[in-house]
């Protein structure tokens, strides 16, 4: 019995004795604690200026040609000569390829012969309808002197009528076999492919070639494609939020990594009236002007665009802002009385690490490197200060010391 109270007045004994060395060290962590709190914070500032900013929107892109066609054959044969490869310039109605030709030749030496026919056909009835004329003019004149009988001056009449209506139908006939032989001729025209447009261009590129000199084409299959790259159209998308501050006649610049630090100006042409439902988008054109021909069909562009700008705006960096309790602000920097004051404030335009604030009006320096630590009213100390500096930072850790229990060493100012 007496050993066992022995055992329980051990345990009770370590157990306080545990209970004292807990609590002694949670007494020191808070006060350790409570030290850190208090104990200035090294930061960095920067000055508040007045600075244009802009409201810059950037996007991505591709290059495409103002115009591009496809040439092709209007007729079938086999291609015997391509004069043109890719990268040649061409000029409008220049001559870029030849078909084979023979057969085609054929059918104009045949439709001029059917027509050389018709017109001997009308020459004869021509000739026929002269003759049957004057035997109705005889007839009309026997029968008024009353020798010739009716039955006669019908028959000649028939015969006149009949003549006439040769004539005519050979006619009709010399008019079908010259258009017959026009047609020959334009198909055989064909088998000389040219390049044609509408435009002031003097020239345009051959940006293609889908096939070789004995290929056996059949009529609208593709030969070349030819691109007009005087002038190229940058294609970008634009979302939602950007869409209502892009308008026709926006300049723009536009760059690309195969040449890198040269920017090139354009504006914008068109803009689709609809954004695409699946991506929220709009489909932006932009004229970019390549009188140097420098760049090319296909290329990927960056594409910035100024929708607005501000040419006094208050300027802070974008590293100093900061949220507390909700709210977005700046620590304004008191480089008299070492403290940091948090103020709320309302942005405006932000381009690149530059943020404008629009309200409140704010002067002086915010903290852009150490803000993480800080409070509202907390102190702070600026590299390299003075001693002045110093004396405030051993004063705010006295300050401390004392709020915490522990000795004073000094008073405060």
């Amino acid at each position: 019995m007496k050993r066992a109270v022995v055992i329980i007045v051990c345990v009770l004994l370590g157990g306080l004795l545990v209970f004292r060395v807990v609590q002694k060290s949670l007494i020191s962590g808070n006060a350790s604690g409570s030290r850190r709190a208090a104990a200035a914070v090294a930061v960095e500032v920067t000055p508040v200026v007045r600075s244009a900013i802009r409201n810059i929107g950037r996007f991505s892109g591709s290059l495409l040609p103002r115009s591009q066609f496809i040439v092709a054959p209007k007729i079938s044969g086999r291609l015997e000569k391509l004069l043109v490869n890719i990268g040649d310039r061409v000029g409008a109605g220049q001559l870029i390829a030849v078909l084979d030709d023979e057969e085609y030749k054929q059918q104009v030496e045949q439709s001029r012969a059917e027509r050389d026919v018709a017109r001997a056909s009308l020459e004869e009835s021509v000739s026929n309808l002269q003759v049957s004329r004057r035997e109705f003019e005889r007839a009309q004149a026997l029968r008024h002197k009353k020798i010739a009988s009716e039955s006669e001056l019908d028959g000649a009449r028939a015969l006149y009528s009949a003549q006439a209506a040769k004539k005519k139908l050979a006619q009709a006939q010399v008019a079908q076999k010259e258009a017959a032989l026009k047609a020959a001729q334009v198909r055989l025209s064909y088998a000389e492919i040219r390049v044609s447009w509408e435009g002031e261009n003097e020239y345009r590129v051959v940006g293609e070639r889908f096939v070789d000199e004995g290929a056996m084409l059949a009529a609208n299959s593709p030969i070349v494609s030819i691109l007009d790259d005087s002038v190229l159209t940058a294609v970008i998308n634009v979302i939602e939020r950007d869409y209502p501050s892009v308008r026709p006649g926006q300049e723009a610049i536009v760059e690309t990594d195969a040449f890198a630090g040269i920017s090139f100006s354009g504006k914008i042409a068109r803009m689709a009236p609809l954004l695409k439902e699946a991506s929220r988008q709009a489909r932006v054109e932009i004229e970019v002007p390549n009188e140097a021909r420098r760049l090319k069909p296909g290329m990927f562009v960056r594409v910035q665009i100024e929708f607005s700008r501000r040419d006094d705006a208050t300027v802070v960096p974008q590293v100093a802002l900061v949220r507390r309790n909700g709210e977005q602000g700046v620590f304004l920097a008191d480089t008299e009385g070492m403290k940091a004051r948090f103020v709320p404030v309302a942005l405006g335009i932000v381009e690149g690490e530059l943020a404008e604030v629009v309200r409140p009006s704010l002067t002086g320096s915010v903290v852009t490197l150490g803000h993480h630590l800080l409070e509202d009213g907390s102190s702070i100390i600026l590299p390299g200060g003075n001693s002045d500096t110093r004396s405030r930072q051993s004063e705010a850790e006295r300050d401390s010391t004392q709020n915490s229990g522990g000795p004073a060493h000094g008073t405060s100012q």
